[in-house]
């Protein structure tokens, strides 16, 4: 008798963080993986993914490049097999005001987190509705809900993934294609050390998510096909309902107070 073949998933930002427990979440959940990461600790990450039993293929490859995006999808074709879901987590923080940020390094994130995964995106979408099977989680943020005062142009690359990730669910009503939005709030990641924000209160605070349990909640959403969850601790939950009815004004003050660097 044949083994039957393990559904296949995609996870990128896998090398830590929530991408990583994200990963360990299809492992464990019966899936073979394709990770991926710019950085070198992709390797370490998937050799302890593969001790979870499945096959793991690791590509490290640049996101935020057109070339990067063809490339990794092109190693999950060149196997034979199409995604059965997909969690699109890559992303980069950038703190501190505007007008003080590097213009490159600007332009790089939103070429990682709005063009990189729209661009990944349409990939893996265009297959799975030829297909009419799988399932797709988006990374978003809870910071997609307010206005980012001192870490304008994350919130807005994540404002972008969450509108995608409505618009496309419309797109895909009554398909068995299923998009789902992954909101988590501040989580114990090294996200804030890489944006430079460990001089700002949110930053050096000790009250963040644990990422295993965001991607618990994020993963059982996308199983579910569920449209959205802002994942984690209550509290982030509570300032999940709370956005939806403050005004812009009022949540962009209160994001100052958490993300202006100290003078």
């Amino acid at each position: 008798m044949s083994t039957p073949v393990r559904p296949l998933a995609l996870v990128t930002g896998a090398s830590s963080g929530i991408g990583f427990e994200l990963a360990l979440r299809f492992a464990d959940g019966g899936y073979d993986l394709v990770v991926a990461a710019e950085d070198d600790e992709l390797s370490s990450a998937a050799a302890q993914l593969r001790t979870r039993g499945g096959g793991v293929e690791a590509v490290q490859v640049d996101l935020s490049t057109a070339a990067g995006v063809e490339e990794l999808y092109a190693r999950v074709r060149t196997a034979g097999r199409l995604l059965d879901a997909a969690a699109l987590n890559a992303g980069v923080g950038l703190g501190h005001a505007f007008v003080e940020e590097e213009l490159q390094e600007v332009l790089q994130l939103i070429d990682l987190n709005v063009r990189g995964t729209a661009h990944l995106a349409h990939l893996v979408l265009r297959d799975m509705v030829a297909r009419e099977r799988g399932r797709l989680l988006l990374t978003s943020s809870i910071a997609s809900t307010m206005p980012g005062t001192y870490q304008a142009v994350y919130n807005a690359s994540k404002s972008f993934v969450q509108a995608l990730a409505l618009a496309l669910q419309e797109e895909l009503r009554g398909s068995p294609v299923t998009v789902t939005s992954l909101m988590p709030g501040p989580t114990d990641t090294r996200f804030f050390a890489r944006a430079g924000m460990l001089d700002t209160r949110i930053g050096r605070s000790s009250v963040k998510d644990d990422p295993a349990e965001v991607a618990r909640q994020g993963y059982e959403a996308m199983v579910r096909g569920d449209r959205r969850v802002v994942a984690g601790s209550l509290m982030t939950k509570v300032m999940g309902a709370g956005n939806k009815v403050l005004p812009e004004q009022v949540k962009a003050v209160a994001h100052r107070l958490m993300a202006q660097p100290k003078r």
